[in-house]
C-alpha cells in the first residue's frame, strides 16, 4: 500500500463519527501489532530500489532520446540507431545488435515495417541490446548512454531550437488533456505551433495549414472506400476548405502520401500539373508556392489522416519547406495523433460510462445522482479534475462538451474525489448530510483515470441487492476501459472484440460493457 492508500482504508475503516480516543486506541494497535520479519523488510526494500533504478533508467533514456531527436521529430530512424549501437565498445556488440533487433521486432512488429523507433520502443531496444552483454545491466546502460550521448552533441542554436520546439509540442498535448472530448483546441494548438516555428525558424513564411482525417465512403463508394473530410484549417483558408471531401479520383497528392506512409513535397505547385486547389476563384497565374502533405500515422503506424502545408499565400516566389522544417512537421503529427488518440480514448471510456449507467439505474433506485469525472494530468498532486457527465435521480444525462474543471484547492468540499484520485481506492464521506461513494477507474498501471462520484442521500449504505448491482457495474466498466486502453497500445496488435466493432472504423465501446457481462453470465452458469 502507498501512503494514500493506507490513510484511506484506515478511513474507510473507522468511517466519519469515531471519536478521537477511539482513532489513538487504534493507531496504538496498529503500531503494536503491525509486524514485519527481516526477509520481507529486505524485499520490501530490494522493490523500492528497483522501481527507483527503473523511474531513472526511463528518464535517462527518455532524455537520450530528445538528444538524437534534434528536429522533435517523434520518432528516431532504426538505422541510425543500428548504425550507433553497432560502434559501442569498438563493435563488439554486433552479434548482441541482432539478438536485440530481433526480439524489439517480436514486440513491436511495426518497427520491421516502417523503421522508426517511438520513445518507448527505442527505451526497450537499448534494454535488449545492453541485456546481452555480460556483467551489471545498469552500468552498461550508463555507459551506452554516454557513449550515445557523446555522438549527437548539438551545437547551442540547434538546443534552443530544439528546446522551443519541444515547448510547442507539448502544448498541444496540454491542450488535449485539458479540453474534455473536444478537438477544437487541438485543432488550434497545432496552428499555433506551427505559425510560431513559421516565425522563429521558417523565414517568417505565410503558410496555409490543413487537417484532414479518413472517413468511410458511404454515399459514394465507386469514389473509393475511403474519403478524406477536412476538419480544421488557419482560419484565412475556412471559407474555401473546411469541410470539404477530397475523393481518390479527384486530383491531388493526399491519397499517394496516405498509400505510401511518407511525406510529399511539391516545391512548385504550378508545374506539378496533380494539385487539386479548393479556392477556386484564385487566378491560375497566382497558383504559385510549395506544398507539402504529410501522412497522420497512429500507435500502430496506420494512417488515419493528413496534414497539409502550403506557400500559395506567400508572395515570395522562392519560398520552399526546408529538411529540418518538413522533420519538425512530422513532429506535429506525432503530437497531434497522441492528442487525437487521447481524445478518442476519452470519449470511447465515457461511452462505457453512460452504457454503464444506463444498465445500473433501473437497477439501484437508492441512487439519487452519479457524476463521472476524467483526471487532466499535472505535475504531483496539481491535476484537474473534469466533470463529463451528470446523470440525475431519474436516469437523464447531461455530458459537458467542455468540462467543468475541478481543482483541489478550490473546491475543499469535494476534497473526497481528490483523495479517491490519490489513492486510487474507493472513498465514502458525507457532504451536507448526503452519503457519497468515490469510486476509481483505474488504467493499465492503476493510476486512477476517472471517477464516479455516486450520492446515495440520506442512507449510509446501499441495500444488499443494489450493493451487488453496483460492484457488479463497476466490475464491467473497469473490465471494458481497461480493454480500450490495451488496444491503444503500440505494443498491441490492433484487434476487435465484435465484428460490429468495424462498422465505419468507429470503435462501439458501449456494446464491450455487455460483452464484459455476457462473459460474466457464462462463467457464473
Amino acid at each position: 500500500l502507498t501512503l494514500p492508500q493506507f490513510v484511506q482504508l484506515m478511513d474507510n475503516f473507522v468511517g466519519e463519527d469515531i471519536s478521537l480516543p477511539t482513532v489513538k486506541r487504534l493507531t496504538a494497535f496498529m503500531k503494536g501489532e503491525y509486524k514485519q520479519t527481516k526477509e520481507e523488510k529486505m524485499k520490501q526494500l530490494e522493490k523500492v530500489r528497483h522501481m527507483s533504478r527503473m523511474a531513472q533508467r526511463k528518464q535517462l533514456l527518455e532524455a537520450l532520446f530528445e538528444k538524437w531527436d534534434s528536429n522533435a521529430c517523434g520518432s528516431l530512424d532504426l538505422k541510425e540507431v543500428d548504425a550507433g549501437l553497432s560502434r559501442f565498445k569498438g563493435g563488439m556488440g554486433k552479434v548482441a545488435l541482432l539478438k536485440a533487433k530481433r526480439q524489439l521486432c517480436l514486440q513491436y512488429p511495426q518497427v520491421s515495417r516502417v523503421g522508426k523507433l517511438s520513445p518507448k520502443a527505442f527505451q526497450t531496444f537499448l534494454e535488449l541490446f545492453a541485456s546481452e552483454f555480460s556483467g551489471n545491466e545498469d552500468e552498461t546502460i550508463d555507459n551506452l548512454v554516454r557513449f550515445l550521448t557523446i555522438r549527437v552533441e548539438k551545437s547551442h542554436p540547434e538546443s534552443l531550437q530544439s528546446s522551443a520546439r519541444r515547448k510547442w509540442l507539448q502544448d498541444i498535448q496540454q491542450a488535449a488533456e485539458t479540453s474534455g472530448t473536444s478537438m477544437e483546441p487541438v485543432y488550434k494548438a497545432v496552428f499555433k505551433a506551427l505559425s510560431q516555428d513559421m516565425e522563429a525558424h521558417g523565414d517568417n513564411k505565410r503558410i496555409s495549414a490543413y487537417i484532414a482525417l479518413l472517413e468511410e465512403n458511404q454515399l459514394s463508394p465507386e469514389q473509393g472506400q475511403v474519403l478524406l473530410r477536412y476538419m480544421a484549417c488557419t482560419a484565412d483558408d475556412a471559407p474555401y476548405v473546411l469541410n470539404q471531401v477530397l475523393h481518390r479520383d479527384m486530383k491531388g497528392v493526399s491519397f499517394a502520401a496516405i498509400d505510401q506512409g511518407k511525406p510529399i513535397y511539391v516545391p512548385r505547385v504550378d508545374l506539378h500539373g496533380n494539385i487539386h486547389f479548393w479556392n477556386s476563384d484564385s487566378p491560375v497565374e497566382e497558383r504559385k508556392g510549395s506544398l507539402l502533405v504529410l501522412p497522420l500515422h497512429d500507435a500502430h503506424w496506420r494512417v488515419f489522416g493528413i496534414l497539409g502545408l502550403d506557400t500559395l499565400q506567400d508572395q515570395c516566389e522562392k519560398s520552399i519547406f526546408l529538411s529540418h522544417e518538413i522533420t519538425f512537421y512530422e513532429g506535429v503529427c506525432h503530437a497531434f495523433s497522441k492528442a487525437y488518440h487521447d481524445i478518442c480514448m476519452r470519449e470511447n471510456v465515457l461511452q462505457v460510462a453512460v452504457t454503464a449507467l444506463d444498465w445500473l439505474y433501473p437497477r439501484t433506485p437508492s441512487i439519487h445522482t452519479v457524476t463521472t469525472y476524467l483526471v487532466a494530468p499535472g505535475k504531483d498532486k496539481n491535476y484537474a479534475l473534469c466533470k463529463m457527465i451528470t446523470t440525475d435521480n431519474m436516469g437523464q444525462k447531461e455530458i459537458h462538451s467542455s468540462p467543468v474543471v475541478l481543482f483541489r484547492e478550490e473546491d475543499l468540499l469535494r476534497d473526497y474525489l481528490f483523495k479517491c484520485t490519490d489513492s486510487s481506492e474507493v472513498t465514502l464521506t458525507s457532504v451536507h448530510g448526503e452519503y457519497h461513494i468515490a469510486v476509481p477507474l483505474h488504467d493499465l498501471s492503476r493510476q486512477t483515470l476517472g471517477v464516479f462520484d455516486i450520492s446515495i442521500g440520506q442512507h449510509k449504505k446501499l441495500p444488499p441487492e443494489e450493493q451487488k448491482d453496483l460492484q457488479k457495474m463497476l466490475k464491467m466498466a473497469q473490465a471494458a476501459c481497461s480493454e480500450i486502453l490495451q488496444r491503444s497500445l503500440e505494443e498491441t496488435e490492433p484487434t476487435h472484440v465484435l465484428e460490429a466493432e468495424h462498422l465505419a472504423n468507429v470503435r462501439h465501446t458501449g456494446i464491450l460493457f455487455h460483452w464484459f457481462m455476457l462473459q460474466e453470465l457464462r462463467e457464473c452458469v
